[in-house]
């Protein structure tokens, strides 16, 4: 049974009709709910059974050790992980005194649903208790959009057949016990047994506050519920406390027809500085604020939260209706990571599961805030707030390598760099040139010169400086970046990556424009004109490494004189490679993981010719494996510019459903956010053909046969554009703002209020599709494809076996263990 048949195929909505506790991991990152600040995994209500149980606050961590084999100069000396901090989601039931457990007794029917324009994610179960005492409960939870600290459950119950006595246990629980998958999964997170000491715990009438702090970090959290109970005569209410537990008891006895409803509000505060009384004073204040609300208050907030962000955001496709369905849950769940962060970092995974230890990479930049400025563009300014908070952090790094300027963490929750493989890590540069290209992206497509002045300038000078002094001019004058690792983790310590040079290149270009642009910031920093004609001059010279007896771009210097990696004899269960072959044998062999100079074409289009992208394309995607779920959205957004639509849709739905159908089986750890972004850009940058280069936008849209109409809004500069595109023409209306000017397919037009524009879309011969390695091909899209969702008409059906059975408990060998202790610091 295909994973995704789990959940039925709809526009808005994200359906499951059965409960499969072997899959429980899934469903609990599919379904979890976050605004940026609070993160709740979608744990059953009862807390149990569970894969992982899981709430979050963001850059809430603990310090752990990295230990090293050998120690040298320059490793980092402390990783840090993401705290599972106190539950507030857990609401227990007994039936005449039997547990509501659905281990136990009959489950008659089991449904969640995540809405996407309502932001609920609700549940409804039937349930016989072993001595036949049957129950309907309904649940419905949100974690607020609009109110930062505070999250809520809806939760109701009904007897069924006879008068029973009902108990409901809503509990604060902090400590949880978490399953250790880090040694199945290098990917997975670091488990840390007790991470919380109890500094406060006090009960209310009707509710509680739990203060903890982490012990290495010493960070503090408050957590704190209240109540609304409404019940038959008679029903009963007490609370009580200690340190890592406090539980709100209602006791009623319920006859058919009659509902005991609870409204159960949760608040969640943190602080490094903050003292027990001012904590406890912050989230009872938000709670206070929650109970005036209400439930029904909180409900509608965030339907007009979503509805505004729909409004101006939404992607429509006609023609594949479960990639429709996956772009919007994947930018549901983009949405979600960053709304409230608020000067915080937007982590690999979100808020929905404890992958990659809660880190945050360069997908940020590349990925996530791409979608985010055309989209949410005040998250963008918050999330690179938080990169020129870390920024003294990044200069003492660069002073550590013996560099000049900021040297940005590959990996890491505050700040430091947090990873001890430095090949895949320090060594990655790139992800400086990423900042700098978020920075401009952002200043260019809203305009914002307050932000620049403040954070941008400040943020392009010091990566600059990295630049200048990381680079050096050879004998004939090119500048050369050697010793790097670019995207493609299957390439280390190459020499002129091609990505990171031309990334570089614009950085430095943009650093000497903002200069100009803003004299108090470089008086500040002290920036010389020597320093700035030096940047000109290396940007000027950047070494671009192509190969001409292929007619190629080399990914990095001497790439193509790299043995091919023998996919003929790499058995499907052998990917992703990383997990069976040494970096040593992937580092010298022609194997791409993630798209890396085909990113360069995407993000650098304007230094490659045409027939420069076809022919580049052709020969990197024979030998791109995509072992990382970063990768599909970039070439789709490719194959798409030269001509392969159907390639690009079979992407498009890859990144699209990555999640949905657990293509990288391990979802569990939490949903891949840079791929959920990716969903929107090879929808809109790829079949759109959006791009946006300097201050200029362009779009240059097809569409592969399957699909009849694509629509999205994005918004630039103020003002928000609708495209909407079939296989003939594309129409531009401009819902806001004043006239704008761009290009379509080259051509210049000019869109003015309350009058669209339609142009043709010019005809196309489809050249002869690339062929990826064997057994690494995209699921085909289209008619023939040979499976389809239920619809929402379908009844629910039984649960099958699962085709993904827990891991083996087997204690791992020495030799797993070292390689799962040096691989577990990877990127994504």
């Amino acid at each position: 049974m295909i994973e995704s048949d789990r959940f039925t195929c709809e526009p808005w909505k994200v359906r499951e009709t059965r409960l499969d506790l072997d899959r429980l991991g899934q469903s609990e990152s599919i379904f979890a709910l976050s605004n940026g600040h609070i993160g709740w995994r979608a744990n059953l209500d009862e807390g149990e059974p569970h894969a992982t149980p899981g709430t979050y606050l963001n850059a809430v961590f603990e310090e752990v050790p990295l230990p090293y084999a050998e120690a040298a100069y320059g490793y980092p000396e402390a990783g840090q992980t993401l705290v599972n901090v106190t539950d507030g989601k857990i609401i227990r039931l007994l039936v005449e005194d039997e547990p509501f457990d659905v281990r136990y007794g009959k489950l008659k029917s089991h449904e969640r649903v995540l809405d996407l324009k309502s932001g609920l994610l609700t549940r409804t179960a039937e349930w016989e208790s072993p001595a036949h005492s049957a129950v309907r409960v309904r649940s419905a939870r949100l974690v607020s959009l609009r109110h930062r600290a505070l999250a809520a459950v809806l939760y109701e119950v009904e007897t069924i057949d006879a008068e029973a006595e009902l108990v409901i246990q809503s509990e604060l629980v902090a400590n949880e016990p978490v399953p250790d998958a880090s040694r199945q999964d290098p990917r997975a997170a670091e488990v840390i047994e007790i991470p919380l000491t109890a500094e406060l715990s006090a009960a209310t009438d009707r509710g509680a506050v739990l203060i903890h702090s982490t012990k290495r970090s010493r960070l503090r959290v408050a957590t704190a519920m209240e109540h609304v109970v409404r019940g038959p005569r008679g029903t009963e209410v007490k609370c009580e406390s200690d340190a890592d537990h406090a539980r709100f008891t209602v006791t009623s006895r319920v006859k058919p027809g009659q509902r005991l409803r609870l409204v159960k509000f949760v608040a969640y505060g943190w602080s490094s500085l903050r003292s027990v009384p001012a904590l406890r004073s912050q989230v009872e204040g938000a709670l206070a604020e929650a109970v005036e609300h209400g439930w029904n208050g909180l409900a509608a907030a965030q339907r007009r939260y979503l509805d505004s962000f729909w409004a101006r955001s939404d992607v429509e496709l006609e023609g594949d209706d479960e990639v429709q369905q996956g772009i919007r849950f994947a930018m549901f769940h983009v949405l979600q990571s960053a709304a409230r962060a608020e000067q915080r970092a937007i982590p690999a995974k979100g808020l929905t599961g404890p992958g990659y230890d809660g880190h945050t990479f360069w997908d940020m930049e590349t990925f996530v805030l791409p979608f985010l400025t055309y989209t949410a563009p005040d998250c963008v300014a918050d999330a690179l707030r938080w990169r020129h908070s870390i920024l003294d952090l990044a200069r003492d790094r660069a002073r550590d390598l013996g560099l000049k300027g900021a040297a940005f963490p590959w990996r890491t929750i505050r700040g430091e760099e947090c990873s001890g493989y430095w090949p895949a890590s320090t060594a990655a540069f790139h992800i400086n040139a990423d900042v700098a290209d978020a920075v401009l992206r952002y200043v260019s497509a809203t305009g914002d010169s307050r932000f620049e002045q403040s954070h941008g300038a400040e943020l392009l000078i010091e990566t600059a400086r990295l630049w200048a002094s990381l680079g050096h001019h050879d004998r004939g004058g090119e500048f050369r970046i050697d010793g790097v690792t670019g995207p493609d983790e299957y390439s280390a310590l190459a020499d002129n990556n091609l990505y990171t040079n031309l990334m570089a290149q614009r950085n430095l270009n943009a650093a000497a424009d903002a200069v100009k642009r803003n004299p108090d910031v470089a008086r500040r920093l002290k920036v010389a004109a020597s320093e700035i004609k030096a940047w000109r001059r290396a940007a000027a010279k950047v070494y671009v490494p192509y190969e001409p007896d292929l007619r190629i771009h080399k990914q990095a210097s001497q790439f193509t004189d790299h043995e091919p990696w023998d996919f003929a004899h790499t058995r499907p269960d052998q990917y992703p490679l990383f997990l069976h072959f040494p970096y040593f044998d992937l580092y010298r062999k022609q194997v791409v993981k993630q798209a890396d100079l085909v990113l360069a074409m995407h993000l650098r289009g304007d230094a490659f010719t045409a027939d420069e992208k076809a022919r580049n394309f052709a020969y990197y995607e024979a030998i791109t494996v995509r072992d990382s779920s970063l990768s599909s959205c970039t070439q789709a957004v490719i194959a798409a510019e030269v001509g392969h639509l159907q390639l690009a849709h079979d992407y498009l739905a890859e990144a699209a459903l990555m999640d949905l159908d657990d293509l990288e089986r391990n979802v569990r750890d939490g949903v891949h956010m840079g791929s959920a972004a990716g969903a929107w850009i090879a929808a809109v940058q790829g079949l759109g053909g959006m791009r946006h280069h300097g201050g200029s936008l362009s779009f240059s849209p097809r569409l592969p046969q399957a699909i009849r109409k694509l629509s999205f809004r994005v918004t630039f500069l103020g003002r928000i554009i609708k495209v909407s595109v079939d296989h003939r023409r594309a129409t531009y209306t401009l819902v806001r703002g004043r006239q704008l000017r761009f290009d379509h397919h080259g051509t210049p037009i000019r869109v003015s209020p309350g009058r669209a524009v339609a142009r043709a879309i010019p005809p196309l011969a489809e050249p002869v599709e690339p062929k990826p390695p064997a057994g690494r091909e995209p699921a085909r899209r289209g008619a023939a494809r040979p499976r389809q969702l239920r619809t929402t008409s379908a009844p629910p059906s039984r649960p099958l076996p699962s085709t993904e059975r827990p891991p083996s408990r087997r204690p791992p060998s020495k030799r797993s263990r070292a390689q799962a202790s040096a691989r577990r610091r990877r990127g994504p």
